[in-house]
């Protein structure tokens, strides 16, 4: 698919088709007086049976932790080979650390190697894997030119026909994992028969500040809504940190998509699509850091919107043509309307609602979202969890956990209007880090008051 090309055109027709139906869905309401929240007091209602079993559904015990000797049954000695592989540009602050704690990975060194791909680093990057290299011959490193292009996938796939392993992990360059993590995860992975296996995403700098505290919640929020969603037979999505892929299912979906801001997001459609399941385990995490400022929020959260929505433009008609079992379809549906649509209908309910001086009239929907998601925030951080704390779960934190994601109303209306107005030219997008979290081996922790 050309970056540049057909399906970004086509990206723009559909973003502006989206803006203009969802502004019928806002605005029409109006025209029934004071009868106008009754449509969404009915959708909330129907999409809210749905949510509700999503969120409160309690997990089964494989999908919640990895395999640990105890569980009744030791753990495998033929184990498979896998490829640790991560694109990096700029990361000279981390990826030396990544590198060390790569190498003190609990699993047999002859079935390991690491991959990273240095995309046209200008700082000390370079240097720094050079290093890592004359002290871990199993690292292999990978370059390619700054302007080589495909972003992050374009990375990915510069690398991908050279691994070996079963299975390859993509990594983020300030990543920590703990180092029992492919002992326990793998043998989950080939005992379900998982394509993909998703860790959940824990926020390393949760105590940094409010953002991060924010960003820590929501990290366990999503990793509730998508185990319930997996149990309920719905969709789970890759994340990009911490997924495990088998090599042979990723090749038969021809790699990664190099037109596409969301190289995750992408593959969990079209892993969908072929038939090929994905999994996610709450325990053991992978480690990241959250963003710091509000700046860098908005950047982030503007790419995470965009390419949650190209993913939905561009392969919408297989995923509604009957391809998929109904159950999926219809989680598909509830979850788009909740994430993409309610945003920008709520954005034209707020113009209708001025322009003619009316009560908004989609509030129902509203919160239920916010409602759902305190519920999985409230769930989540109450978790026996391991990796970093997460935040407790007072009414304090409760209430700024729903808060903060008020933000999304605001990400996802402005980044479809831009989709839909300005050509998109595919850059490689980053997340900087820092490398100033402390990184230690995390233990079992019970945040449970």
């Amino acid at each position: 698919m050309d970056a540049g090309g057909i399906a970004t055109g086509r990206r723009r027709v559909k973003a502006a088709l989206f803006i203009f139906s969802c502004g019928l869905g806002g605005s029409l309401p109006h025209g029934l007086g004071v009868w106008s929240p009754l449509p969404a007091v009915v959708v909330a209602i129907a999409l809210g049976a749905y949510g509700f079993k999503a969120v409160f559904l309690t997990p089964s015990r494989v999908l919640l932790d990895g395999a640990k000797p105890g569980d009744g049954a030791p753990l495998p000695t033929d184990l498979p080979a896998v490829d640790l592989v991560v694109a990096a540009r700029d990361e000279e602050a981390v990826i030396g650390r990544l590198v060390e704690r790569l190498s003190q990975l609990d699993y047999p060194q002859e079935l390991l190697r690491f991959w990273v791909v240095d995309d046209g680093s200008e700082d000390g990057t370079a240097a720094v894997l050079a290093e890592q290299q004359r002290l871990h011959p199993q690292l292999q490193v990978v370059r390619r030119p700054r302007n080589a292009g495909g972003g992050k996938s374009g990375a990915l796939n510069t690398v991908l026909p050279q691994l070996n392993g079963r299975w390859l992990m993509v990594l983020d360059a300030d990543a920590d994992l703990q180092s029992d993590v492919l002992r326990r995860l793998l043998p989950v992975a080939e005992a379900g028969g998982w394509a993909a296996v998703q860790l959940r995403k824990a926020v390393v700098n949760a105590g940094h500040n409010l953002v991060t505290r924010c960003q820590a919640m929501e990290m366990a929020l999503d990793a509730v809504i998508q185990e319930g969603r997996l149990q309920s037979g719905g969709v789970v999505e890759l994340r990009g940190n911490g997924q495990l892929l088998r090599r042979e299912v990723v090749l038969a979906c021809d790699g990664f998509n190099e037109a596409t801001v969301t190289d995750d997001l992408d593959l969990s459609f079209r892993l969908l699509l072929e038939g090929q399941p994905v999994g996610l385990l709450w325990n053991p995490p992978v480690q990241e850091e959250a963003v710091t400022t509000l700046a860098a929020l908005w950047r982030q959260r503007q790419r995470w919107a965009e390419g949650g929505l190209q993913r939905f433009f561009d392969y919408w008609p297989r995923l509604w043509s009957g391809a998929l079992p109904v159950e999926k379809r219809l989680d598909l549906a509830v979850f788009f309307l909740l994430q993409y649509g309610l945003p920008v209908m709520a954005s034209a309910d707020l113009l209708a609602s001025l322009l003619s001086r009316t009560a908004p009239a989609l509030w129902p929907l509203s919160v239920l979202a916010l409602g759902l998601s305190g519920g999985a925030i409230l769930k989540g951080c109450r978790r026996s969890s391991e990796g970093p704390a997460l935040p407790t779960m007072d009414l304090a934190n409760l209430a700024l956990g729903i808060f903060y994601l008020c933000h999304w109303f605001v990400v996802i209306p402005y980044t479809t209007l831009r989709m839909a107005l300005l050509p998109k030219t595919l850059v490689w997008a980053k997340t900087s880090h820092g490398g100033g979290a402390a990184s230690v081996e995390p233990a079992l922790v019970d945040p449970t008051p």
